[in-house]
């Protein structure tokens, strides 16, 4: 069931819109390719520049294009097969093919002329690399972009569970699915925000850290400019024509993983007369919805055969599982055309008025914003999508969707949530973390706002930030750079002084002594934190093993006793001997980074080409996050998550910016693009941004038309 709590006037549009012109067949783009591979797309229409951004993202990973846009439509299965089934057909129960087609006839003109482009693109593209054999979609329609509007990793509906879907069909999800649906490692998916205010920096202007945690090779880096007001320039989600992260000439915007509660389990009083089921709400018995949705699945022998399921919605959402003799259905924000509309129009905002405007759409649902500006402001903002609700119910749970008063009642104004404007701490900050101390101690009391605007709590990467900025000044983009990469990690300052010192001769007394004396800080040479990963990575293990239901984990690792410590020191002091012959081995030969084929799911062997990555995971409080595991057949850890593209940036009159991406701007193995930031990536180091066209004309490779 499509739920929509706003409508948005056609003045509203008008108001933000800029009119685009470009002809519906051709378009006056040209792409400009820096020396590091990266698109500078020059449009004479905002139309123009959105054909353009997605031809040059096709020309550097056509996969994940496709990949990301049959994920978003569900239509997975098509490639896949029955792995994907249960997974398309979640995506399905709120992305609604006829639906988006309604949704594209009747989104305002301008809008309409970006997803023409946009489609048109990606056609063009094909057309002229035959060469390219997509696994499904070989041809795309405009209104297949509202599909992927919201450029985090995991939309809001990912967070049903595939296996209890199943079940609620009289299926099960392959070990297969399950695995491809679940995170890969424990590594948080997140992000870091920082935005500082004048008064803290050298020059005067105001910076911002942009600094998201996901999936390495998640975004494609690249520059925006037309002749109606857009030159923006971040990183861009492989599929979607805006900027995600990333700054214009006026401004910049950095998103982080909420933990706001905004999706809700309604627990539903069912029951079947003749062949219609019913459910109890306001005490009414009320028609349950029933919706049959067929999935196309790709054959063993490469045909496709059908698979029809038929599906039920209350008003609350559709019902995705059972709980006891109850069925439970989910609400979640589905307002395509708005959430569009305010990804693209905040790339063109001149001003924090401008882009706050921008946010009126409430159409984000997932993600905290750190905002910087050219006039000197900064921001902390929460979720503009924020359900409010009663406070007599625990939403962390399914509550019972026979009572009204459990029901959304409307969305908070921004007014009505925790944010800051221009806090006189002059920084504002999140990581991911509780969004109570966003510009220092006491900026909220918790108690004074509605549980459901934190679900996360305290992490120790918030606690190394507040460390930092309280003794902050000064600061420049190289420093803001180097507080973006310090290597403290405040975990283990809880955790160690709690290891008790073993008797002499002891096993453990060398490993508690490396530990004691470390400095508890990540460098390629630390044989401590190769050992001190080990060990945390076991006690978490153990610990969320048994830790009650919404416990913070960070705070339930902290309360570990003596010997379950020294327990799990024993455990990971062994397992490390095992896989290197010996618990003292230098970080850089555990910690590594690997790419060497184009594969959206990386292999991973000791035996082939790897480079040291310097920083460690963000579990331990290392703002710069790497996260690892061990594969099948592998002693090293290899990373697959963390900082993908980071960026720092001056806000001056004229905007000056360093960044980098993991691998490269291409992910074709044989582009001299694929891997050629890979040993700035892993050294923690950035490279000058060309933001501005005589920059990039400075430092060109080519030029051409597509």
């Amino acid at each position: 069931m499509r739920h929509t709590l706003l409508c948005h006037s056609a003045a509203l549009f008008a108001l933000l819109a800029t009119p685009a012109a470009a002809s519906a067949h051709s378009h006056d783009v040209t792409i400009m390719r820096d020396t590091w591979g990266i698109a500078h797309v020059q449009g004479k229409t905002d139309a123009d520049a959105v054909f353009g951004a997605i031809y040059a993202q096709a020309e550097d990973d056509f996969p994940r294009v496709e990949a990301n846009l049959l994920t978003a439509l569900g239509r997975l299965a098509e490639a896949k097969g029955e792995d994907a089934v249960w997974q398309d057909l979640r995506q399905r129960l709120w992305i609604d093919h006829a639906a988006l087609k309604r949704d594209y006839a009747a989104s305002p003109a301008w809008l309409r002329k970006l997803m023409d482009a946009w489609a048109e693109g990606l056609n063009h593209y094909l057309a002229t690399h035959p060469e390219e054999k997509p696994l499904v979609l070989k041809h795309f329609e405009p209104w297949m972009a509202l599909s992927f509007t919201e450029g985090s990793i995991g939309g809001d509906i990912e967070s049903v569970d595939l296996a209890l879907l199943a079940q609620f069909h009289g299926g099960a999800a392959s070990a297969k699915a399950l695995a491809l649906a679940k995170v890969r490692d424990d590594e948080p998916r997140g992000s870091n925000g920082l935005a500082i205010a004048p008064k803290l920096s050298a020059s005067g202007n105001a910076l911002l850290l942009i600094n998201p945690h996901t999936s390495l090779f998640f975004r494609s880096e690249l520059g925006m400019e037309s002749k109606e007001g857009l030159h923006a320039y971040g990183a861009s989600t492989w599929g979607q024509f805006f900027i995600y992260q990333g700054f214009n000439e006026h401004l910049g915007w950095m998103h982080t993983s909420s933990g706001a509660d905004n999706i809700d389990e309604f627990s539903e009083k069912v029951e079947r007369r003749g062949d219609k089921w019913f459910y109890w709400h306001a005490n009414v018995w009320k028609p349950v919805t029933e919706k049959a949705i067929t999935l196309q699945v790709r054959q063993p022998d490469g045909a496709l055969a059908e698979r029809t399921f038929t599906t039920y919605s209350t008003h609350h959402g559709p019902v995705v599982r059972t709980e006891g003799d109850r069925w439970i259905s989910v609400a979640l924000m589905n307002t395509p055309i708005a959430a569009l509309s305010q990804s693209w129009l905040r790339t063109k905002a001149k001003s924090q008025q401008d882009y706050l405007k921008a946010l009126d759409f409430n159409a984000n649902s997932s993600n905290n914003t750190l905002y910087a500006d050219r006039d000197g402001n900064i921001a902390f903002l929460m979720p503009e999508f924020a359900p409010r609700r009663s406070a007599k119910f625990d939403y962390r749970d399914p509550v019972d969707g026979s009572d009204p008063a459990a029901d959304w009642q409307g969305i908070y104004a921004r007014k009505e949530t925790p944010h800051v404007i221009n806090p006189a701490s002059g920084w504002a900050y999140n990581a991911n973390d509780a969004p109570w101390r966003a510009a220092g101690e006491g900026t909220f009391e918790s108690s004074q706002w509605p549980a459901t605007f934190d679900t996360f709590g305290p992490n120790p990467r918030g606690d190394h930030v507040m460390d930092l900025l309280g003794k902050a000044k000064g600061l420049t983009l190289e420093s803001l750079h180097a507080l973006a990469y310090d290597p403290h990690m405040p975990l283990f300052d809880d955790l160690i002084p709690g290891l008790a010192v073993p008797a002499e001769g002891d096993a453990l007394s060398g490993p508690v002594a490396l530990l004691k004396g470390w400095d508890r800080r990540w460098t390629e040479e630390s044989e401590a934190m190769s050992l001190a990963h080990y060990w945390a990575d076991d006690l978490q293990t153990t610990v969320r093993a048994k830790m009650p239901k919404h416990a913070n984990a960070f705070a339930e690792i902290r309360k570990t006793s003596p010997e379950e410590r020294a327990a799990a020191l024993q455990r990971a002091t062994a397992k490390l001997t095992a896989d290197f012959g010996s618990w003292k081995v230098p970080w850089g030969q555990v910690n590594r980074y690997q790419r060497v084929t184009s594969d959206i799911v990386q292999p991973f062997a000791d035996d082939k080409p790897s480079l040291p990555v310097v920083f460690g995971s963000a579990r331990w409080g290392s703002l710069a996050s790497f996260g690892t595991k061990q594969y099948p057949g592998t002693k090293r850890w290899y990373g697959t998550s963390g900082n993908s593209f980071v960026a720092v940036v001056e806000f001056g009159p004229r905007v000056k910016a360093y960044a980098v991406s993991s691998g490269g701007a291409s992910g074709r193995e044989k582009s001299s693009h694929f891997n050629d930031q890979a040993a700035l990536y892993a050294a923690g180091k950035l490279r000058e941004v060309y933001f501005y066209l005589n920059d990039t004309k400075m430092h060109l490779e080519r030029t051409y038309k597509p």
